[in-house]
């Protein structure tokens, strides 16, 4: 009977959460290896072959990836290459580790009509020349090192600072004809016969050191009579100075400096000129009046029309809000404005291309210029539009509707149709997944190339009759399929991802939960990762994964064996991912969120999407919510203990650019502005660091070449003076991978699950110490 009484006693007692073990640690952290080679026959979006009706691609197999090599016309596949013979020769070139299941590259390219392949790995490009012979194949392959970009380059960071303009020894410019070249004499420009032993002649007198003409910019007109160039006034030369505390080569730390252009700084002033060259003509020297170009972020490069009449550039205006297509004729230097953009607030001037970028600049000049295909958001959608290129005036709005076009893959002028893709078309499913598209430059005729429900990539054919379209959802295993482009007919399924074995293992795809936003009307989209022994009878502290960088979405679309929201659920957690308005690929309005006004970080739209995920599932608790991010999501990690602590509790921040006066001026400029004002201050993790409530946990690379390490350091001190308590680590060695992925990741990701697992559930972390010793 006692026995009895004791049994019940224990069962009814309440049972704490079991302590998170190393190795629970282990197991999450192992995911991003055990996962994927459970999928086999996944394949990567193809290559197209030359103007051929092949295309190359990699798919997944057991024990690694093979390349395979499928020909449209008679439907038969086969390997791309001798996978064991080509890993050989990579080895004897000098790479590391290659087996011919897993040669270290995702993607290649035939080139000299498929008598060689070309790849990148490991910081290198190489090139495999092909011998055939006997029925086989042998390789020779070469090493080419990944040039060490300038200072600054790296990750961009010089945004439009040319850099120190010593081009006196750059190679001439040779004009079209052949009998002449430009070059630069003690900072001016000058031609010379190309003709042995023949003298320069002056063309310019004006240029002198810190305002010289750029060898790099002189264009000359198709018919060799005129040329055209810019002189450049040198802007500030920024440098940020680094202390590598731990050098693998010696015991002595080393210092180094980045030259890296921030928001405010004095900028490169390029200013135009015309040159007149042309026999029996006189020497003549233009400048181009610079009123529609009065206060450049960057003018691009100069490019003559085929007559040799004008010539064009485009102009971005510092903070931007003025972006102009100027047009020059060649013969009086007069300027005019081919299309002129004026937002209220931002012009989003990177580039949109066939890849997956959320630039919004798209031009495309038809017969000379006489007509302009160019991408605005000027109905508060980013559509194409046919402008006269004589007036500016448009002709034909070619898209129209409420939703976005994302990319242009091509312009047939001949046919007269453009073949772009877009989001959001298809009424009631995601706005972010990619379809593509054809339609007529009247805007008649669109004719839908995608149909299902998923994200896709297309690739066409040289001769556009084929493409392979490569779509999955996070739910929907990835599947490629040829078609045509006549009646969209499917040619051939090429692969369909098999999952057997991952489902088989107990995994479960994220789900896409979609709320409304801070206005009660707008659809916020999200993604909810669950543990893998999820128990719906219990609750789960919340921990969002956030980066709201508005040069894109960020919420993943695809699908993917692994995910690093994965791995930090697996820990006991629910992790989710959103994309709050202030990020890009929907409305000018959506985006326009984030102008002068970075702190928001969509923030408003996560709480409420948070709030309705917790009032559907009771176990989602929302009295425990964490947060981290790294680089823009440093910020915004941090930006939420600051601005909304009375929702998150616990944040972890790497490598945060904590002030958008301390980043890379192109990416802060571009959403906050120019000049610099109140509104950098308002946004400021530094100026608002007394604020701070809840558990901060920092992290920054000593050697951060995208974010200048000093910003975290400047949050630290902020901190310190506010008496605010908080955790700090600063890796050795480390670049703007600090924390995510770097050569720490290990240690990184170690530090942040501690860091959950302490604050959010409760629990003491493993002793690392101690396993460490046994």
């Amino acid at each position: 009977m006692r026995r009895r009484l004791i049994a019940v006693a224990i069962v009814l007692l309440p049972t704490a959460a079991p302590a998170q073990t190393a190795a629970d640690y282990t197991r999450a952290l192992s995911l991003r290896d055990t996962l994927p080679p459970l999928v086999v026959n996944q394949a990567s979006p193809g290559a197209w072959i030359g103007k051929t009706h092949r295309f190359v691609y990699r798919k997944s197999v057991t024990g690694g990836h093979e390349f395979v090599v499928f020909d449209a016309d008679t439907r038969q596949k086969r390997p791309a290459f001798d996978h064991a013979a080509l890993a050989d020769a990579i080895n004897k070139a000098g790479a590391r580790g290659a087996t011919a299941l897993k040669l270290p590259f995702g993607e290649v390219r035939f080139t000299d009509n498929e008598q060689a392949i070309t790849f990148a790995a490991q910081n290198a490009r190489w090139t495999c020349a092909i011998a055939r012979q006997g029925g086989g194949e042998a390789y020779t392959c070469t090493r080419r090192e990944a040039p060490s970009p300038p200072a600054g380059a790296l990750a961009g960071v010089n945004g439009p600072v040319r850099g120190p303009h010593a081009v006196a020894d750059a190679e001439p410019r040779t004009s079209p004809d052949g009998k002449w070249e430009a070059v630069i004499l003690n900072h001016n420009l000058a031609i010379r016969s190309t003709a042995a032993g023949a003298t320069p002649e002056l063309l310019s007198r004006d240029g002198i050191e810190g305002d010289a003409y750029e060898l790099a910019s002189v264009t000359w007109s198709p018919d060799s009579t005129k040329l055209a160039a810019y002189r450049v006034r040198a802007g500030h030369r920024r440098n940020v100075h680094y202390v590598e505390s731990s050098p693998e080569d010696q015991l002595q730390p080393k210092s180094w400096t980045l030259q890296y252009a921030k928001p405010g700084d004095v900028l490169d002033l390029e200013q135009p000129f015309v040159f007149h060259v042309g026999p029996g003509t006189t020497r003549k020297q233009i400048a181009v009046a610079n009123d529609l170009f009065p206060n450049p972020y960057e003018l691009t490069p100069l490019e003559w029309r085929a007559d040799s009449r004008t010539l064009t550039f485009e102009y971005n205006q510092r903070g931007h809000q003025v972006y102009r297509v100027i047009e020059v004729d060649g013969e009086t230097g007069g300027a005019r404005a081919v299309v002129s953009e004026e937002p209220r607030t931002f012009y989003y001037y990177n580039r949109s291309n066939d890849t997956r970028s959320s630039g919004k600049r798209f031009r495309h000049d038809l017969a000379g210029g006489r007509e302009v295909i160019w991408m605005s958001e000027r109905d508060g959608w980013n559509h194409l539009y046919l402008i006269d290129g004589a007036t500016g005036a448009v002709t034909q709005q070619i898209t129209k509707g409420a939703w976005p076009v994302r990319h242009v893959q091509k312009v047939d002028e001949q046919a007269r149709q453009i073949w772009f893709s877009a989001g959001g078309m298809q009424a009631g499913k995601d706005p972010y997944f990619l379809h593509y598209y054809r339609i007529n430059f009247d805007g008649t005729g669109l004719v839908p190339l995608t149909h299902d429900d998923a994200d896709h990539e297309v690739a066409y054919s040289a001769d556009m009759s084929l493409y392979l379209d490569t779509f999955s959802r996070v739910d929907l295993p990835t599947v490629s399929q040829l078609r045509r482009t006549s009646d969209r007919s499917l040619v051939a399924e090429i692969e369909r991802a098999d999952v057997s074995r991952l489902m088989a293992g107990g995994w479960k795809a994220p789900e896409s939960f979609v709320a409304r936003g801070r206005d009660g009307v707008t659809e916020i989209w999200g993604l909810i990762f669950r543990p893998y022994n999820f128990d719906a009878t219990k609750t789960y502290p919340v921990i969002e994964n956030i980066y709201a960088g508005p040069h894109g979405s960020h919420v993943p679309k695809n699908f993917s064996a692994y995910s690093a929201s994965q791995a930090t659920a697996d820990l006991g957690f629910v992790v989710v991912q959103i994309d709050g308005m202030g990020t890009s690929n929907r409305s000018k309005a959506f985006h326009d969120v984030a102008w002068q006004n970075l702190g928001d970080a969509g923030f408003p739209d996560r709480i409420v999407w948070h709030k309705a995920v917790a009032a559907k599932y009771p176990w989602y608790d929302i009295t425990r919510v964490g947060i981290y991010g790294g680089s823009a999501g440093g910020q915004n990690s941090m930006g939420a203990l600051l601005f909304h602590p009375d929702f998150y509790k616990v944040a972890v921040s790497f490598a945060g650019c904590h002030d958008n006066r301390m980043d890379k001026i192109w990416w802060n400029e571009q959403w906050m502005g120019y000049p610099l004002g109140p509104h950098y201050g308002a946004s400021s993790n530094v100026d608002n660091a007394a604020r701070l409530q809840g558990r901060l946990l920092l992290v920054v690379g000593e050697l951060d070449t995208n974010v200048d390490p000093a910003s975290t350091m400047q949050v630290v001190n902020a901190l310190v003076k506010a008496g605010k308590m908080f955790d700090l680590l600063v890796v050795p060695g480390e670049n703007h991978g600090a924390g995510r992925g770097g050569a720490s990741a290990t240690y990184g990701d170690r530090k942040r699950l501690d860091f959950f697992v302490q604050h959010l559930l409760g629990q003491a972390p493993p002793d690392w110490n101690a396993a460490a010793s046994r």
